[in-house]
Order: C-alpha cells, then structure tokens, then sequence
C-alpha cells in the first residue's frame, strides 16, 4: 500500500478518521451526481464504500488513495484505480469534494496514480469510466492523454471509455505533450 506525494497532494491509504470528511463528498450530490446511480451516500454506507476501498487493496494489490490536501490535512477526495470482479477494465478514476474542484487536484493526483500505475505496477494499458455530461472529468482525462475510444453500459448508464496505453503515455512524456 504505496503512499504518493505531488507537489500539492498526499495519496495515502484511508483511515477511521476520514470517515467525517468522506461522509460529507458523498453525502454531496453535486459530487455523486455522475457516480454509479447518482444516489448519495449515508454516513454508515460512505464507511463501507471506505471500507470496500481497502478490501480492494488487500484483493488486487492496488485500488484507491484517499487524497489529502498537504497544506492542510484536510481529505480532499480520492483517486486511484478500480477493477472489481466483472469492471471493463483496470481504471484509473478520480472523485473530489466540491470545495477542492477547480484546483487542478484531480489532474495532479491522476498523473502520480497513472506514472505509478504504468512504471510500478507495469501496466499496459488505463481507462477511465466516465458519464457523458461530466464534462470536467473529461477534461482531466484528455489533460492526462487519454483518448475517447467508446462506451459501455454501466451501473444503469452509458459511460464513455477513455483509455492510454503505456506506450503512448511514454511516447507523450518523451515528446513533452503533457496539457496543463
């Protein structure tokens, strides 16, 4: 259970002490809306998402990092990878309470997930499942080099597939095409 670090972020496993903070993003359904069903969460159903997170880890060896915020401790979400029993493929995703959107937060983490994902765990390929009006993690997909490659029918809905192999992410940090 890798701990990472950015220049703005700490992407750590959860603890019991999270659950106050993750509890409010997934209460929030401004943050939910493009999530599985769109239904917001309980309190007691956010500590068994928290809780499936680190069943996650100790099954597949990799999942979720809660996001920590370094300058103040604060959690600010979660990104990291999901690939449970029957998933269309080993996804990288991204999920932050509203009050940290607009920061760049998700691109950062998503980035030191991806190059951990691609050159630690020796990754082929990423993808990245997201709802066709979630246009802001779209953007985060595309800054990451990910590319529309399809849909599929998920949780009851369509989510796009945006997907890059580690060939051409090597071939983009090579040629220094990363999107700001």
């Amino acid at each position: 259970m890798k701990t990472l670090g950015t220049e703005r972020l700490v992407l750590r496993m959860f603890r019991e002490e999270d659950l106050e903070e993750y509890s409010a993003m997934a209460a929030d359904p401004e943050v939910t809306r493009y999530l599985g069903d769109g239904s917001t969460l309980s309190r007691a159903d956010a500590w068994r998402q928290m809780a499936m997170i680190l069943g996650h880890w100790q099954l597949r060896g990799y999942g979720m990092w809660a996001v920590e915020e370094s300058a103040t401790g604060r959690l600010a979400g979660r990104i990291g990878f999901f690939n449970p029993e029957g998933w269309p493929g080993f996804e990288l995703g991204w999920t932050l309470a509203r009050e940290f959107w607009g920061r760049g937060y998700a691109t950062e983490g998503a980035r030191a997930a991806l190059e951990y994902g691609f050159t630690e765990m020796g990754r082929e390929r990423v993808i990245s499942l997201i709802r066709p009006a979630n246009a802001p993690s779209v953007r985060v997909a595309e800054r990451l080099g990910e590319r529309l490659e399809g849909s599929v029918e998920l949780s009851g809905g369509e989510a796009l597939v945006y997907g890059l192999t580690r060939d051409d992410w090597l071939a983009t940090r090579r040629e220094g095409k990363l999107v700001s």
